[in-house]
């Protein structure tokens, strides 16, 4: 792996490859991409609901063009960087009035910010998107493709998209470690809710299979127990990481994978499902930082408070200046920076990174 400098040097010539490809009307590797998730891949939903869970102030998207955005980043997010990899352009939140006509023909994004795989999820933040409400919101714009496009122009254009989904971390963050505002963690132990996410998750995955996608890109859970808001209870034993919120999800982690297995059997004809091993990556990025050229690993670039993960980032507070050389941006989410190492890696990463095959050999799949 080659350390920052040499990564954003080759993610920045990828970057103007891709823009001279499309300057020569080459073809975007996927037809379009639709987002599903939560904060990590939120691109701007959540400015449109009654919700506490926003990022449309400054610091957010400081190094972002647009400004502030409602993405929960200095930038962009994991979703964003993908889309670049396969060339094309970030699609509009959902919830925005001017997601509409021409605008969907590349694909919507869905995620909200507190939204889990559990429609309690979240709850505490106000209006957000469950899984299920994006399954259903998926429903509104396919209605409106098809009001647009043939149905054999819709089956094509849905056949060859790919579908990013990032769910998990809210059901756990903004739930399951929440003992005093959700009864989860009493009612279940971590295997057993587990098997309660994966299996409402693998039901809508179902239905979107049966609404015509067939290309999916399933991210696991990062390492919870590393970020600056469980750093910040001050539970590490090592300084490091709280391992014991690690070992809670690694029992989500390794449903999805076999989850991935049992959908690629031969029960889903004509489709592909992957899995985002989050976990993994990340662990490596945490473990070994300088590789990546990350100097600060266990706090946050914006924040208040121990590992300025105790209050996350407020409005007009002054983010750090070296935001290239931190992991986290702020209690929860990582900088545009990790974001790049997670979508490289989910591009075009080893068996490792993403199983069975990368984000490249998936958008390169004729199903």
């Amino acid at each position: 792996m080659v350390k920052r400098d040499g990564l954003k040097w080759w993610f920045t010539v990828a970057m103007v490859a891709a823009c001279w490809r499309k300057g020569v009307a080459a073809e975007a590797q996927a037809s379009a991409i639709w987002v599903m998730g939560d904060s990590l891949i939120d691109s701007g939903n959540n400015n449109f609901l009654n919700s506490w869970a926003k990022a449309d102030y400054y610091p957010y998207g400081i190094d972002y063009y647009r400004g502030p955005s409602g993405r929960f980043t200095n930038a962009r997010t994991f979703s964003d960087i993908l889309g670049d990899w396969l060339e094309v352009a970030a699609p509009p939140p959902f919830s925005s009035p001017t997601t509409a006509g021409r605008r969907i023909l590349g694909g919507v994004n869905y995620a909200s910010a507190a939204g889990g795989i559990l429609d309690e999820t979240g709850q505490h933040y106000g209006a957000r998107y469950s899984l299920n409400q994006q399954v259903v919101n998926f429903e509104t714009t396919l209605g409106q493709l098809r009001a647009m496009m043939s149905p054999a122009n819709v089956t094509q254009l849905l056949t060859n998209s790919i579908i990013i989904v990032g769910f998990g971390s809210n059901d756990y963050i903004n739930n399951y470690l929440m003992p005093n505002l959700y009864a989860s963690s009493r009612n279940y132990n971590p295997e057993a809710f587990a098997n309660l996410l994966l299996n409402h998750y693998a039901r809508q995955l179902q239905a979107l299979y049966s609404l015509g996608l067939r290309k999916f890109f399933l991210a696991g859970v990062g390492p919870l127990g590393c970020i600056p808001n469980q750093l910040a209870t001050g539970q590490a034993a090592t300084g490091n990481c709280v391992e014991t919120v690690n070992q809670i999800i690694g029992s989500f982690n390794d449903g999805l994978r076999r989850l991935v297995g049992q959908f690629n059997d031969g029960s889903h004809p004509g489709a592909m499902f992957v899995y985002g091993n989050t976990y993994g990556v990340f662990r490596d990025i945490l473990n070994t930082p300088a590789r990546y050229g990350f100097t600060v690993k266990d706090r946050a670039c914006c924040g208040i408070g121990r590992n300025r993960g105790q209050i996350t980032c407020l409005p007009l507070a002054t983010p750090c200046f070296n935001r290239d050389q931190f992991v986290f941006w702020d209690a929860f989410h990582p900088t545009q920076a990790a974001n790049v190492v997670l979508a490289q890696r989910a591009y075009s990463g080893s068996t490792t990174d993403v199983y069975p095959i990368n984000v490249q050999q998936l958008a390169q799949m004729r199903l």
